[in-house]
């Protein structure tokens, strides 16, 4: 069996760092917190799992927090979580099954991270990050913000997932950082172009947000999820600032990197339903359905885009085309992912009344 030492930076997390401790302190081996200046209790709930709590003089630079923390490890492999993550029991007893079947060849684990999950912790929105690494290969972190270690050597996907409970907030914090990069005229790396795009689009600074994502595309040196994910931020812009042209243009870019993905379909499909274009909207939603997700896609994937979104509008769409029947059918489909959606309920409801209306038969009648 390997041994795992789980490794943090944190500051203030006083509010969730006691729940991610508790999910992960039997599955590991070691805890390593560094603390990058909390005024709360943070340190205090931290001294709780571990005596291995250390301080950093932060210096705007995630990365370097992150390599010091993984430069206190003293086991096989280096897990690392920040401190609104948590392990669901499931994952746990994988964990702890992974831990006992890894082959020590393994360099690398990529883990599935449930970004965003409902009430029952079933994400919505995820994607596969490097997550546990062999501490031999003395693994770097990079980046001063939105840091990563570099993928090499020999990697393993797993469906094992991390599952983020992320506390309501926003921030300029990350914004800073880069802004306080460029004032200084500090080259940045490809994927930093991608993610502070990322942070001018949440600021809504949409213009300068589609500029960084081009510079970031005409590198051409990003990861093919990323690449995908530009594009699809470049379309979805311009479809807030009403370019349709445009929008589509970066959409359909985004097949170029890979196969469709379901995400930019329904972007494609939402643009052409809004024009009451709706034999185009069917078209590209009826593709979604028929779409497979890789095992080995670690893109990001917008869980309802794959399934309810689709299903739930092809509804909408054809009862605008007047075929009732097969909008009926697509609003059973959806009940499949979501029974108590309220689209779901309200269509019901609808097409109940058109058919008494009509007196053909009642929805309730109706065989899916």
């Amino acid at each position: 069996m390997v041994t795992v030492s789980l490794c943090m930076i944190v500051k203030n997390e006083g509010e969730t760092l006691g729940k991610c401790l508790e999910s992960i302190k039997n599955i590991v081996d070691e805890i390593v917190i560094v603390d990058t200046g909390s005024t709360d209790k943070t340190k205090e709930i931290a001294y709780r799992y571990t005596d291995k709590v250390y301080d950093f003089a932060w210096i705007n630079d995630f990365a370097a927090a992150r390599n010091f923390a993984f430069s206190k490890a003293t086991k096989d492999y280096q897990l690392w979580l920040d401190a609104d993550d948590i392990i669901i029991e499931k994952d746990q007893i994988a964990f702890l099954e992974l831990k006992k079947t890894l082959s020590p060849e393994v360099d690398m684990v990529l883990m599935k991270y449930n970004y965003v999950v409902d009430e029952n912790n079933n994400p919505t929105y995820s994607f596969h990050r490097e997550r546990l690494v062999k501490r031999a290969n003395n693994y770097r972190w990079n980046d001063p913000v939105h840091e990563y270690i570099e993928y090499g050597g020999n990697y393993l996907m797993s469906e094992i997932a991390i599952t983020h409970k992320k506390v309501d907030s926003f921030s300029d914090r990350n914004l800073k950082i880069y802004e306080s990069e460029l004032e200084k005229n500090i080259p940045f790396s490809p994927r930093s172009l991608y993610y502070y795009a990322r942070e001018l689009r949440d600021h809504s600074r949409y213009e300068d947000a589609v500029l960084y994502f081009k510079k970031f595309l005409a590198t051409k040196k990003g990861s093919v999820g990323d690449s995908i994910n530009a594009c699809l931020e470049i379309g979805k812009i311009y479809r807030k600032l009403n370019d349709t042209d445009n929008a589509l243009k970066y959409l359909f870019q985004t097949f170029s990197f890979d196969i469709p993905k379901a995400e930019a379909c329904c972007e494609i499909a939402a643009i052409y339903k809004i024009n009451a274009d709706y034999t185009k909207a069917i078209y590209w939603y009826e593709l979604i359905l028929k779409l497979n997700i890789s095992k080995n896609d670690t893109s990001i994937m917008t869980t309802d885009c794959w399934n309810f979104v689709p299903a739930i509008e092809l509804a909408v769409c054809y009862y605008n085309i007047n075929d009732v029947e097969k909008a009926i059918a697509y609003n059973e489909l959806a009940a499949k992912y979501k029974a108590d959606h309220e689209s779901v309920v309200h269509n019901r409801a609808y097409f109940n009344n058109v058919l008494r209306e009509n007196k053909d038969f009642l929805y309730t009648d109706y065989k899916h």
